[in-house]
């Protein structure tokens, strides 16, 4: 009897040991409860210094106090003919006569006045406006101004979160910015990257001769949707309005780019105060000025803009600025392509006067121009090359310069005709990947000038070829349409 109990307590005992060890151990038989579950490591693989932490937390507060001056524009508008290529006899659809789109705006005066690009609100029938808070307004569109495709919309209301703009002209590539949009109809985004490239120009997205392209070019995603948004730097200043992608599918493939403020802004102060820009034009065709045109040119280094055609009355012509002369800073301000300067008269109303600093034959001179309205410059005519009463010469000889790629030979009486010049020679050949292929000279090109004497036959073209080996020569070209400019060959 007494056995028979020893064993039931030592296998009691068994079974308590054995449970004890399956409740401590687990065995996954038992679930845990929520107090002893611990997940992840216990502390953080890197702990962030002041810096770091202070350079996260200034986008967090651009983002939060910027956004509330961003809005979202929904627009709908006419769509002219969208079936026009189709004829359909026996069938009477519902042709679709408008179409909805969307952008962004910055909000620029508490009383209602907005910031937005041209492209976002053209052939608009009706602006909605959706404020950062939800509220929506109709919207009126109080000016635009295609050139620059910028554009002033306004709601009726007061009080509202207003942007701080920023100086652009104060950007530095390599600065950190902000996208602040709707892209893709999500409303309140924001992106982040850096300026990668300013004064970015001959992207052909404003198809008018006198279109003004100046952009900064940033890697901030920006999506359609973003149009009309702000480009801010980490102080929340608005720096830029986003206007375009580079894209071959629609969508942001690695950059943007936006329109400088401060051009933004002369826009919309004379678009609220006249409902259209009252601008001013110098009244010059120009181009830049590359190595071997800076050369040939007597510059030290490639800077400035050569101007290749006057507009006969216009405002540059009246001060005596000639072609050939190069254009090296405006008002103070250093040029280095074409752009640069028709962004910067751009933002000046007609009447302004600004200051040139020209490099001519050598010396370096100072010019002061009054700015003419467009009408005023597109009345006139831009000026023809002076014209010599010489015989024309028949003789074809011809040379061939194999140090720059080039072949030429004298112009017959009716080449000249149709050249409309009277004197010069003709390109017959340029070699590719030559020197004189790389400064964009072709075949059918006639050269009237050299080193800025008129061009009468090949045999004194020859010798002021040889006249400049080791340097490099001024040549003026035109095509059979009376185009002209300059080109700067070196001579090896």
């Amino acid at each position: 009897m007494m056995a028979k109990r020893f064993l039931s307590v030592v296998a009691l005992l068994v079974t308590g040991i054995i449970l004890g060890a399956i409740l401590v151990s687990g065995f996954n038989w038992v679930r845990p409860g929520l107090a002893d579950i611990f997940l992840g490591s216990s502390t953080p693989p890197v702990n962030l210094n002041a810096d770091a932490n202070s350079f996260s937390q200034s986008f967090i507060e651009v983002a939060d106090k910027v956004t509330p001056s961003i809005v979202q524009i929904q627009v709908v508008s006419e769509v002219e003919n969208p079936h026009s290529q189709f004829f359909f006899p026996f069938q009477d659809f519902d042709m679709p006569k408008e179409q909805e789109g969307s952008g962004s705006g910055i909000i620029i005066s508490d009383d209602g006045y907005i910031l937005t690009n041209n492209h976002v609100v053209e052939d608009a029938k009706k602006v909605t406006v959706t404020l950062h808070d939800k509220r929506k307004f109709d919207a009126k569109v109080i000016g635009n101004d295609p050139l620059t495709d910028l554009a002033v919309i306004k709601v009726n209301a007061t009080g509202l979160s207003e942007a701080y703009l920023g100086n652009s002209d104060n950007l530095k590539v390599g600065q950190w910015v902000m996208a602040i949009g709707n892209p893709l109809s999500l409303s309140s985004t924001v992106t982040a990257g850096i300026v990668s490239a300013l004064n970015r120009g001959q992207l052909n997205l404003i198809k008018d001769s006198y279109g003004v392209e100046n952009f900064i070019q940033t890697d901030a995603a920006i999506n359609p949707g973003n149009s009309g948004g702000a480009l801010v730097d980490l102080s929340g200043a608005v720096i830029g309005v986003n206007s375009a992608i580079a894209t071959k599918t629609g969508t942001y493939i690695g950059y943007g780019f936006a329109i400088p403020i401060n051009l933004a802004r002369s826009v919309a102060k004379d678009l609220i105060a006249n409902g259209k820009v009252s601008r001013g034009y110098i009244g010059v065709q120009i181009r830049e000025v590359d190595a071997a045109l800076a050369k040939s040119l007597g510059l030290d280094k490639p800077s400035g803009v050569i101007v290749e055609g006057i507009v006969e009355g216009g405002a540059a012509a009246v001060e005596d600025v000639r072609r050939g002369d190069v254009i090296l800073r405006i008002d103070g301000n250093e040029i280095s392509q074409p752009n640069q300067l028709q962004s910067y008269v751009a933002s000046k109303s007609a009447g302004t006067k600004v200051k040139l600093e020209i490099f001519r034959d050598g010396k370096k001179i100072e010019k002061t121009v009054t700015l003419k309205p467009k009408q005023e410059e597109e009345n006139a005519e831009v000026a023809k090359n002076e014209k010599k009463d010489d015989t024309e010469n028949e003789n074809t000889s011809s040379a061939e310069f194999e140090n720059i790629g080039l072949k030429v030979r004298n112009m017959t009486n009716s080449e000249k005709s149709t050249f409309k010049i009277d004197e010069g020679i003709l390109i017959s050949e340029v070699t590719p990947y030559s020197s004189a292929a790389a400064q964009g000279l072709s075949r059918g090109l006639a050269i009237t000038k050299a080193d800025k004497q008129e061009i009468t036959s090949v045999s004194q073209f020859k010798k002021l070829i040889d006249g400049k080996s080791g340097g490099a020569i001024l040549i003026e070209v035109t095509d059979s349409k009376g185009n002209t400019r300059f080109v700067g060959l070196e001579i090896p």
